[in-house]
């Protein structure tokens, strides 16, 4: 198991004169395209080094790279649709306990715990109701319940949450069991266009996409925007401010939720008919993503969730 942060602060060392002699592929022909980063290329090499250490950590112990990254697929909040049960799977080394909590049980606090395995990796599965149904309803609002290592109780959003929503009249936002019928689930009818040699690229912002004074959804951009993007002739969509993020002047950069389309642009099924869209087009869509551009809160960011 890929223990985080205590490995990797053991790896990210400072390394400069170890990694003197690490070739970087083609190192040499990018000092000659851009002459301005000689005086970092030991830099360079210390950071090329410290990726293959990382690498290697994840070949070793994640099965790779391809295996750390599908993570999503079975931590966070996830349904068994055969038996109805729900399987929630969270990393938390610093917490002492862990609980969830939300409208589905009028947010009793300690009523489902959940069990810590040596990785500091928690575990529960909540069972189906007697009826069947499941224990969590489509569009319920939710939030793990945190005791932190000094006996504080905070809630806090799951980090693998598709869809978050802000609370009316409040700032904070909770997380929302996404489950929703088959027949509301977006079926996609295009393909993806094949990888292009070049990029024409119109980079967009769904929320001031509208000439309105109004914060424009995914429904406008596909109606409105899209056919626009064609006569054009672009060939390629770079979405802006996809990911949750609380601060709205932030343009999306001070993100929250980083597998939660934003819902003040609509829904995530809203998402993919836009995409769709493009696709219907021949148009590739490509989301701005920078992992480095994450929010500070606390109660519905990533900031501090263990309490560490």
């Amino acid at each position: 198991m890929f223990s985080g942060v205590i490995n990797l602060q053991r790896i990210l060392q400072p390394t400069t004169g170890e990694a003197a002699n690490i070739v970087v592929p083609h190192l040499d022909n990018l000092l000659k395209l851009d002459p301005y980063l000689v005086p970092y290329q030991d830099e360079i090499r210390r950071r090329y080094h410290v990726f293959q250490k990382i690498l290697k950590q994840l070949n070793t112990e994640e099965q790779g790279i391809d295996v750390f990254t599908s993570a999503y697929k079975h931590f966070g909040i996830h349904i068994n649709h055969e038996t109805n049960e729900i399987n929630i799977k969270e990393w938390a080394p610093g917490a002492k306990a862990m609980y969830i909590h939300g409208d589905f049980n009028n947010w009793k606090e300690k009523q489902y715990p959940f069990t810590r395995d040596q990785w500091g990796v928690w575990r529960i599965t909540i069972p189906a109701l007697s009826d069947g149904s499941s224990a969590i309803k489509h569009g319920q609002a939710i939030k793990l319940l945190i005791e932190t290592s000094d006996g504080k109780l905070v809630n806090r959003i799951c980090p693998w949450s598709r869809y978050v929503q802000r609370a009316e009249k409040s700032n904070i936002y909770h997380g929302v069991f996404y489950d929703p019928p088959n027949n509301e689930i977006y079926q996609f009818k295009y393909s993806q266009p094949k990888k292009r040699d070049r990029l024409k690229i119109y980079e967009a912002h769904v929320g001031i996409s509208s000439s309105n004074e109004e914060i424009a959804t995914y429904e406008n951009f596909r109606i409105n925007i899209i056919p626009r993007i064609v006569k054009q002739g672009y060939n390629t969509i770079q979405l802006m401010a996809v990911m949750e993020h609380p601060y709205y002047a932030s343009f999306g950069y001070q993100v929250t939720s980083f597998f939660a389309a934003s819902s003040r642009f609509g829904t995530p099924e809203d998402l993919k008919a836009l995409i769709d869209e493009a696709h219907k087009y021949d148009l590739t869509v490509l989301l701005d993503l920078v992992h480095s551009h994450s929010c500070k809160n606390i109660e519905d960011g990533i900031n501090m969730f263990d309490g560490t």
